[in-house]
């Protein structure tokens, strides 16, 4: 039954990848599933639950591919974490492409919907604690701050990949740049006398 339902909704999701919200419909994910007409409609009854239930699967497979990543790896310096991240940023432009494209669409859909806003920042917690975890290791001392700077930094050049790709596409030297300087800026030494860090 579960194995249907995932079929169902990855169905869903790569519909959403190639071709955005409008995509989406109870009949294009039968036919793209390769089931009986009505399949979808039995599993979730109406577009707001079939949406639901999308971001909850997609959010499982990039936290799935996230902490596959994190188990292998433990960034503690600037270097390795922007090494780290660019590779979660090709992949997200390149292997991950229609999950990622995925994403995005919910995301221009969530700023419509509250419901879609709610359960993106609830599903995004998990991911968020790495990034923290490994920003902290890296020298951070605000965590908390940095992992939203790093983050839509990483989304905002991810998302331009998407639309004019790059060959080569290797973002790291630029990730850690801003790691040094948001590391950098917080870890300063203190001006001689005991004055406040220098900005």
């Amino acid at each position: 039954m579960s194995n249907r339902r995932e079929r169902l909704l990855d169905a869903a999701i790569c519909l959403l990848g190639e071709g955005g919200v409008r995509a989406v419909t109870h009949r294009a994910v039968d036919a793209a599933a390769g089931v009986a007409a009505g399949s979808t409609a039995n599993y979730f009854s109406t577009r707001d639950a079939l949406f639901n239930a999308v971001v909850e699967r997609f959010s499982a497979r990039e936290r799935a591919d996230f902490d596959d990543m994190a188990a292998r790896t433990f960034p503690a310096t600037p270097a390795e974490l922007g090494r780290v991240l660019a590779e979660f940023a090709r992949d997200s432009a390149g292997r991950n492409r229609t999950l990622t494209l995925a994403r995005y669409a919910i995301l221009v859909e969530a700023a419509h919907e509250p419901a879609l806003r709610a359960q993106l920042a609830a599903t995004g917690s998990r991911v968020n604690a790495w990034f923290a975890n490994w920003l902290r290791l890296a020298g951070s001392r605000d965590p908390g701050r940095d992992v939203h700077v790093v983050g839509n930094y990483i989304s905002g050049l991810v998302l331009h990949q998407l639309a004019v790709p790059a060959p080569g596409f290797d973002p790291a030297e630029k990730i850690t740049a801003l790691i040094e300087s948001l590391i950098g800026h917080r870890t300063a030494s203190p001006v001689a006398g005991g004055g406040a860090e220098p900005a």
